[in-house]
Formats: C-alpha cells, structure tokens, sequence
C-alpha cells in the first residue's frame, strides 16, 4: 500500500491572511513554532506562502538603505517632514508583499515518495495538500519523519 498525502498531513495547518501585517505574520509563526505558513483567502484558496525568510530579507539593512535613498531622493537637499519620515518608516507591509506566490502543492492522493522528491528538488520544508484549490492540510518535513518513526512509512 502506498503512502499518500492523506495519510501523514497536518490536517488543522496554520494559516496566515493576505492582509495580515509582517507582525501578525511573525507571531503566528513564533506561536506555533512554525516557519512557513499558507497565505489563504476568506475561502481557503491559496494564494501563497510566506516564511521566515521571506521576512528576513525584508527587514535585511538592504531594504533600511533603499529607503533612505529614497528619502533623500525624495528631499531633493531639503528637509522633510518630521512626520512625513516617520510614515514612510512605519511597517506597512502584509503577508501578500512577502509571500511567495509560486507555491509547489500536492493533493491528497499524492504519494509520500513524491512530496519527498517534490521537498528536495525545491529545497523546501513543506507543502500545502490542495483540494479544489483550497488548503486541506500540509506536509512538512516533520511529519514525514514521524511517519518512518511510526512505522507508517519504511526508512
């Protein structure tokens, strides 16, 4: 019998929203110990992932020394507003900036060799289980380890 999808997912992943903000998005992850999530809409449908690197190289000194040129752009050698610099500096960003948007799924039925291909070949963690688009469960490395561990799956 093969080992599918089904049969190891997380049935209850935790998801993000698109408009939820880089805070929101960082605390979700801390609080389940997690280091990506779904981006999901109202109806469960995928719109991308996003993960803690993907909010890393938000808030690398890369993106502090774009803004600043911007600002000065933006100056022209006078001085801004005081609050007009604080506004551009405020953390405006939501899930839907940072994800990825090209996300590698599978469906229920996909076999566990797959996803384990399917992890290596995208250098990635984890995947989300589809149904009609929808986000069902997800498998990450983590399961797939507690399936051989189990039993569930032959090492």
């Amino acid at each position: 019998m093969t080992v599918t999808a089904a049969d190891i997912m997380n049935r209850t992943p935790v998801v993000v929203h698109p408009f939820d903000n880089v805070s929101k998005v960082a605390g979700v992850l801390a609080e389940h110990g997690i280091s990506a999530a779904p981006v999901v809409d109202a109806a469960g449908k995928l719109l991308g992932m996003v993960s803690e690197q993907d909010l890393m190289r938000r808030l690398g000194a890369h993106e502090e020394d774009r803004r600043a040129w911007w600002l000065q752009m933006l100056a022209e050698g006078e001085d801004l507003a005081p609050d007009f610099v604080e506004y551009l500096k405020q953390e405006k960003r939501t899930a839907e900036d940072l994800m990825t948007r090209d996300v590698v799924s599978v469906v229920e039925d996909t076999a566990v060799a797959e996803i384990v291909d399917l992890l290596a070949q995208h250098h990635i963690k984890r995947v989300p289980v589809l149904k009609e688009g929808k986000v069902i469960g997800i498998v990450s490395r983590a399961d797939i380890v507690r399936a051989v561990a189990t039993g569930k799956l032959k090492g």
